[in-house]
């Protein structure tokens, strides 16, 4: 079924956005042109797309535990792996665009809300293999094979959490002295995505980026993005539509870009 809030948010994206040229921001410019634009393959890729494909023919069932907000395409209790991952995980583009952004920075801490079936969790760890990685996953059988995956893959420095992001997230904020690098994939709920934020800035720092997923998933989804980007603290924000990309530079004007991707 075709989701028209979504589509229409998406033709307004694209009128609006732009490629690297016309950028006047040296951060900005450099960071669609050396990152976002990025496209050449990597042999880091291999495996993580090989995990890809053998999860999208995996037929074992699973019981889904879901807190946040539920699916658009399959909200039924139970589901085939091999379905999860088809409308669950995310695509090979914006999958690989996310270990890009994380490698670029070569953050000391990852914190992903999310992990799902695990892939762009080990996206994320591949990106930077000296930072811990900490992934919350809500639903217990999908964060056992989650654990699985990245155990086939002999990654190791990802740390699994299971539970309800809203009683696992401010501890671990508390336990981490500085936020390098935060992925917010799940309940795309306003108030939870917004409750996300405000626990992340007391933690923020010049080099920190917090990635929203679905900035455009519902008319909450649309009002959280923009109060996040007029948040003083905010000084630039990215917009890819799929993803939003938060930054906290001291100094710099406060400038929000739309970019095509």
């Amino acid at each position: 079924m075709i989701n028209w809030q979504l589509l229409k948010s998406y033709i307004r994206h694209r009128l609006k956005a732009k490629t690297r040229h016309g950028i006047h921001s040296p951060f900005v410019y450099n960071l669609v042109d050396k990152v976002i634009y990025d496209f050449k393959s990597r042999r880091e890729y291999e495996p993580l797309e090989s995990l890809r494909q053998a999860l999208l023919s995996d037929p074992r069932q699973i019981t889904i535990t879901d807190l946040g907000a539920g699916s658009h395409v399959n909200n039924n209790k139970q589901k085939q792996v091999k379905e999860l991952a088809k409308n669950a995980l995310k695509p090979k583009r914006l999958a690989q665009l996310i270990y890009r952004l994380a490698n670029d920075r070569q953050p000391a801490n990852i914190i992903e809300l999310g992990t799902c079936l695990g892939l762009t969790t080990a996206y994320l760890a591949k990106s930077s293999p000296e930072a811990q990685v900490t992934s919350i996953e809500g639903c217990p059988q999908t964060a056992a094979l989650a654990r699985e995956n990245l155990d086939k893959l002999k990654i190791e420095n990802v740390k699994l959490l299971t539970g309800n992001f809203d009683a696992l997230m401010p501890g671990l904020i508390e336990q981490t002295e500085s936020l390098d690098f935060v992925f917010v994939d799940g309940n795309h709920r306003k108030e939870a995505t917004l409750n996300y934020f405000n626990w992340c800035l007391a933690r923020v720092n010049d080099n920190t980026v917090l990635i929203f997923d679905d900035i455009y998933w519902s008319k909450g989804m649309e009002e959280a993005w923009d109060e996040i980007k007029s948040h003083p603290k905010v000084s630039v924000t990215v917009d890819l539509f799929w993803i939003g990309l938060v930054y906290f530079k001291k100094g710099q004007e406060k400038e929000h870009f739309y970019i095509k991707y």
